[in-house]
């Protein structure tokens, strides 16, 4: 098997800086212009998304009123395969699961927003979770 080869540039020293300290104190200390640097122009964010796509792996999300957790599935996944994710279970007794793409829900604000305007979908067995799925599983064990 032959790997693609890519080229990543990280400014580890920047991204370090940015983890640490905050933003503004960074900016003086390295005397840039705020907004020159940042956590998405420093190289770890395409490094990971790089990396998941040369081992074939893609996010989806889960959300509750106290919680927002990603999980990581192998790409083509269906949605009882990415429910076994979370429990075993969840995917034994899959019976649909409700989608909303990421994008989605950030322009409308909420859920709630994005069922007014018929984003929410109600998926079978067959469905294959896409990145960056929003997901609410149902099941019954």
């Amino acid at each position: 098997m032959v790997l693609a080869r890519k080229l990543i540039h990280i400014h580890i020293h920047v991204h370090q800086k940015l983890t640490y300290i905050k933003t503004h104190i960074i900016f003086t200390l390295l005397h840039l212009p705020r907004g020159a640097v940042s956590l998405d122009n420093c190289g770890l964010r395409q490094l990971v998304r790089n990396s998941y796509d040369i081992l074939g792996l893609q996010t989806y999300y889960t959300s509750g009123p106290t919680e927002t957790r990603a999980w990581t599935i192998p790409k083509g996944s269906s949605a009882p395969k990415a429910a076994g994710v979370i429990h075993q279970d969840f995917e034994r007794g899959f019976i649909r699961a409700e989608a909303i793409s990421y994008d989605d829900l950030v322009r409308t604000g909420s859920e709630a927003e994005a069922k007014k305007k018929g984003l929410v979908r109600s998926e079978g067995k067959d469905y294959i979770v896409q990145e960056g799925d929003v997901l609410l599983f149902r099941f019954n064990v």
